[in-house]
Order: C-alpha cells, then sequence, then structure tokens
C-alpha cells in the first residue's frame, strides 16, 4: 500500500513539475496585464487617452523621432475637442507629457500580445498544452486582439464631438480586460496543485457570486471615472449630507440617472460596495462554521481582508477628490481583490485533472 502512494505521489509531482513551465508563462502575462490596466488608468487620470489620434497598429509602435514629427503628432491633436475647448494653450512639451502615457499604454499592449501568443505557440508544438485548454488560451488570445479595436472605438468616442471618451465605452474596455486578467489567472489556478481539503457544499456558488460582485463593482467603478462622478461629494460615510441623498432620478426615464447622473452613479458604486462587502463577510462566517481550518476558510478570511483595504483605499480617494496616486492604489486594489477572488473560487474547484496525454 506505501509502494503504491509513494507511486501515485511522484507521478504527481512529475506532471506537476510538466505543468510548472504553463504556470510561470501565465503568471507573467497576468503581471503583464496588472500593468497594463495601471498604466492604462494613470493614463485615464492624466487625461493623456486622446493624444494619439489614429490607430496604427503596426507603425504605430515608433514614437515621433524628430521635431517634424512630434509637430505632425501635435497638429493632429489639436483638431479634437479635446484640445480646443480644454487645452487650447498646451505647448509642445506638454503635448509630450501627455503622448508618452497613451504610447506606453498601446506600447505595453502589442507587448503582452506577443508575450501570450510566442509562448503558447512554443507550447503547443512541443505538446506542453493539455488538449482541453487548447482552445480556452486561443479564446484568451482573440479577445485579447478584440481589447486593441475595443480599445480604439473607446479613444475614437472622444474625437469627434466628446472632450473625453465615451463612459460606456471606458466600462466596455475595462470590463474586458478584467475579463481576461480574470481568465488567465481562472487557468492557472487549475494548474497549481491545490489543497486536499474538502470544499463544502456550495461553496463554489458562494465565491462565484462573490466574484461577480467583485467585477461589477469595476464595471460600476469605470461609469464613475468616465463620467469624473468622484471628483463630486467627496464625503463619507454621508454624501450629499445625507445618507440617501437626494436627486437620484431627476433625469427622465428614470433609469438613465444609473448611467449618465453622477451622482446617482457614484451613490450606486457605493451601495456595490456595501453588497461586496456583506457578501465576503458572510462568505468569511459561513466558512468558518462549516469548513473551519481549512485552505477554503483561510482564502475567505484573507479576501475580507482584502477587501477591506480596498475599502480603505475607496474612501481615501473619494476624500482626496481622486489624487492621482489614491486613485491608482485604488485601482490597483481593485485589481488584487478579482483576482483573488476568481483564484479562491476555482479553488473549490479543485485543479485540472491530469490527463491521459497532452495536446499535439
Amino acid at each position: 500500500m506505501a509502494h503504491v502512494t509513494a507511486i501515485r505521489q511522484e507521478t504527481a509531482k512529475t506532471a506537476g513539475d510538466e505543468r510548472r513551465p504553463l504556470r510561470i508563462w501565465l503568471g507573467l502575462v497576468v503581471l503583464a496585464l496588472f500593468a497594463l490596466v495601471m498604466v492604462g488608468g494613470a493614463t485615464r487620470l492624466t487625461q493623456s487617452g486622446l493624444s494619439i489620434t489614429e490607430w496604427k497598429p503596426i507603425h504605430g509602435v515608433m514614437p515621433p523621432l524628430n521635431a517634424q514629427e512630434w509637430q505632425e503628432e501635435f497638429d493632429l491633436y489639436k483638431r479634437i475637442p479635446q484640445y480646443q475647448q480644454m487645452n487650447s494653450d498646451m505647448t509642445l512639451e506638454g503635448f509630450k507629457s501627455i503622448f508618452w502615457w497613451e504610447w506606453a499604454h498601446r506600447l505595453l499592449a502589442r507587448s503582452i500580445g506577443i508575450l501570450f501568443f510566442l509562448p503558447f505557440l512554443y507550447f503547443l508544438v512541443k505538446g506542453r498544452i493539455e488538449r482541453r485548454l487548447t482552445l480556452p488560451l486561443f479564446g484568451i488570445f482573440v479577445l485579447g486582439g478584440l481589447q486593441g479595436a475595443i480599445g480604439w472605438w473607446m479613444v475614437a468616442s472622444g474625437l469627434t464631438q466628446l472632450t473625453s471618451v465615451s463612459h460606456y465605452r471606458l466600462a466596455v474596455h475595462l470590463v474586458m480586460a478584467c475579463l481576461i486578467f480574470s481568465a488567465t489567472i481562472w487557468i492557472m489556478s487549475g494548474l497549481t496543485p491545490h489543497s486536499s481539503d474538502a470544499a463544502p457544499r456550495r461553496g463554489a456558488v458562494f465565491a462565484g457570486v462573490i466574484a461577480f460582485l467583485a467585477l461589477f463593482q469595476i464595471y460600476l467603478g469605470a461609469l464613475v471615472a468616465g463620467l469624473h462622478a468622484g471628483l463630486a461629494y467627496n464625503t463619507w460615510p454621508l454624501m450629499d449630507g445625507a445618507i440617501i441623498p437626494g436627486d437620484l432620478f431627476i433625469q427622465k426615464p428614470w433609469w438613465i440617472n444609473l448611467f449618465e447622473n453622477p451622482k446617482t452613479v457614484q451613490f450606486v458604486h457605493r451601495c456595490g460596495a456595501y453588497l461586496l462587502f456583506a457578501a465576503v463577510v458572510a462568505q468569511a462566517i459561513w466558512l468558518f462554521r462549516n469548513a473551519r481550518g481549512s485552505t477554503h476558510c483561510r482564502r475567505g478570511i484573507v479576501l475580507l481582508a482584502l477587501v477591506t483595504i480596498q475599502a480603505g483605499l475607496g474612501i481615501a480617494a473619494l476624500l482626496t477628490q481622486v489624487d492621482l496616486h489614491a486613485a491608482l492604489t485604488h485601482q490597483a486594489g481593485a485589481l488584487v481583490v478579482l483576482g483573488f477572488a476568481i483564484a479562491h473560487w476555482r479553488g473549490f474547484i479543485g485543479e485540472y485533472p491530469r490527463e491521459t496525454r497532452a495536446a499535439v
């Protein structure tokens, strides 16, 4: 019996060693995606997203290399409403400061495409990717390409009439980035050796709901950012002097307030934070009662700590009237919470069963 157990342990160790390069690769992709979202946040907060007015997926890799090229880029920027209505006194040096943020964001996005696709192709040719993962991984690559198109679709919304991008398109762009980020973590977590602790019944459903709430809260945050709603009502816990402020549904029809009334959007974002916090507290209590001492319970407590910290970061961003550093830290916290919630959810399901043969 001991001999059989030893053989099984050795087999599991060998299989784990075979998956390690995939986990490292996907881990690097996750870190790069995290950096991309953060640079995107800085681009938005510095109002740099409209500084490049053309979409050149190949030629756009190269920045302006001389004074004439810089002036050409600046002249293109002068044609759009943001310059004409907000930045008409901007100098060429000022333009360069916003250009580099957007250029870095686009370059990092292109680099992630290479970081993902070339190792994917290598592992696929070498038969290191298990058959069931081939389509999901290729699907992530396709979503990455679609995300590039969504990014330009978002930028295009601010080139003719608006002085900033459409907050609807901004929300789509951020949510898509989070979906790619989450899908990568989900697959990576499935390749990671899991604890043998028994998962409590319905634990995966509970964790899945929390992961959805974390993603939905990011969507609400994107609407707040797109409408610059965080620049008003910078008090907490009261908002406009009340727990439930007035004039939340002043626009007609009533439901449009949920998307276009900055006051209502900020209030809903606050409510979303309270709901997420309550759900995480409830899960931690439930896990403590039903799976005390297990890995699942410990992860639930860590998730509660992360959400608590994130709530504090959100309040700090609000009270500082969306200070650049406070806002970026809050965005980073949102990604950390989402990523951990996805891994926590995946932990209830366990790692992928070993396939008898890899994909070819």
